[in-house]
């Protein structure tokens, strides 16, 4: 197995392993997102993600997908947007791979802080993300707003 950075042609696969995420998520209908959108957004002259893959015999089987952001109090961070295994490939040892990709990767670029969300359901990856040093926060919640909450508020 090797991990390395995604290509343009990896972006089906990279669809696919959302879709799996969505479905372990129960949200299987929320992705809207196409391979197309995968390309022209990874791979443009300001891209706006880059993503790790895990290959296993020509076969992509996990991916990290991550974009930097800026905090007021921190300065440079990144947020791993996702980071999924496909099902039958976990216990692989590729999920921890992609993780330290990222930790590495976050070390390499003097970021301060990395951070993304998980679910408060989702015991095995919390209790994971703790043994490794991340702080699961309980006091902050994450707030969305999605495209209908957009339209409603420009109307008022």
């Amino acid at each position: 197995m090797i991990i390395r950075n995604a290509t343009k042609n990896d972006m089906p696969s990279v669809l696919e392993l959302i879709n799996e995420l969505a479905v372990f998520e129960k949200e299987p209908e929320a992705v809207v997102v196409t391979v197309d959108d995968l390309v022209r957004d990874g791979f443009s002259d300001n891209p706006l993600f880059e993503c790790f893959v895990a290959e296993d015999k020509n076969e992509i089987i996990g991916m990290a997908l991550y974009y930097y952001r800026f905090s007021t109090w921190k300065g440079k961070t990144i947020h791993l947007e996702d980071l999924i295994v496909r099902e039958d490939k976990r216990g692989t040892g590729a999920g921890f791979a992609l993780y330290t990709e990222i930790i590495k990767k976050g070390k390499a670029e003097n970021v301060r802080r990395i951070e993304w969300n998980v679910l408060d359901w989702n015991t095995p990856a919390i209790n994971f993300y703790e043994k490794s040093g991340a702080h699961v926060l309980d006091d902050w919640r994450v707030v969305h707003m999605d495209e209908n909450g957009i339209n409603n508020f420009l109307e008022l």
